[in-house]
């Protein structure tokens, strides 16, 4: 089975903490295996994710301060893809099939700051949600939701010591125990 993980470049610690979170959570939860901080460590980040995982369950592969120009090299050269999401790129309706149908490993690459000309040259799909400035936690879920086509909505996650009953009105969140308590 392929790994499908998310490289997160230009990561701006004052400004973009809460989007680089953001872009890791919507990983986690839209079925990526794992995360990558390109070039710089915040262990905020690191350890928002393991408060996530440890309420919500689950696991996801973080790696921090990796020298992103090498992390994509290896990748392609041990035969995986680089999906590079801009507004630049063809539209996701045009190569998600393409897309889909690969068995090879996917790096899908989100900037935070401009991003440099080498992205979209190692890049396999530039690829663009959409041709207008939005952000790249929704294109990042967007494009999830296109590569899985919705199955991801649907993921449980193991070892979760709480889940969401879904509701009309309101809201449930019911710990793990409680529901199997229930089961006697």
């Amino acid at each position: 089975m392929r790994r499908i993980y998310v490289l997160r470049y230009g990561h701006r610690p004052e400004r973009d903490k809460r989007i680089t979170t953001h872009v890791a959570l919507v990983a986690r939860a839209f079925g990526a295996n794992g995360f990558i901080l390109a070039d710089i460590i915040d262990n905020k980040i690191f350890e928002t994710i393991r408060k996530v995982e440890k309420r919500w369950g689950g696991r996801l592969h973080v790696e921090m301060g990796v020298n992103h120009r090498k992390y994509m090299e290896k990748w392609k050269r041990d035969n995986g893809i680089i999906v590079h999401l801009t507004m630049y790129g063809l539209h996701v309706d045009d190569v998600i099939d393409d897309i889909r149908k690969t068995d090879k490993d996917l790096l899908i690459v989100v900037g935070a700051e401009k991003v440099p000309r080498y992205f979209y040259e190692i890049a396999d799909y530039n690829v663009a949600i959409g041709h207008q400035p939005h952000s790249e936690v929704a294109a990042l879920a967007i494009f999830l939701d296109r590569l899985y086509q919705g199955r991801e909505l649907h993921l449980s996650f193991p070892n979760a010591k709480v889940i969401i009953e879904p509701c009309a009105h309101g809201k449930k969140v019911i710990s793990i125990g409680e529901k199997e308590a229930g089961k006697d």
